[in-house]
């Protein structure tokens, strides 16, 4: 009985690894979309957001996952997660 539960605990635990990961990665965002990605920043920082020719030449600068993972933050700290 021991070795089935710790079977099915090697098998549990990938797949909600992969679960997880799969789950938590936003769609890639194209740099045409970078004005989009600023007004979303500035949304979401409000009156600490920094001025929009610095986050356009960030956002330029970024890949298309880091773009995809700030579209998909709703608050500053998941800004904070995200690789840029």
């Amino acid at each position: 009985m021991s070795k089935k539960i710790n079977v099915i605990s090697y098998l549990a635990l990938p797949l909600v690894v992969i679960t997880l990961v799969s789950c938590s990665k936003a769609p890639p965002v194209a740099v045409s979309e970078c004005d989009t990605v600023v007004s979303h920043v500035k949304k979401v920082l409000k009156d600490r957001a920094p001025n929009q020719s610095s986050m356009l030449k960030q956002c330029k600068a970024a890949t298309d996952e880091a773009r995809g993972c700030i579209m998909a933050a709703d608050k500053p700290m998941k800004l904070l997660q995200c690789d840029f």
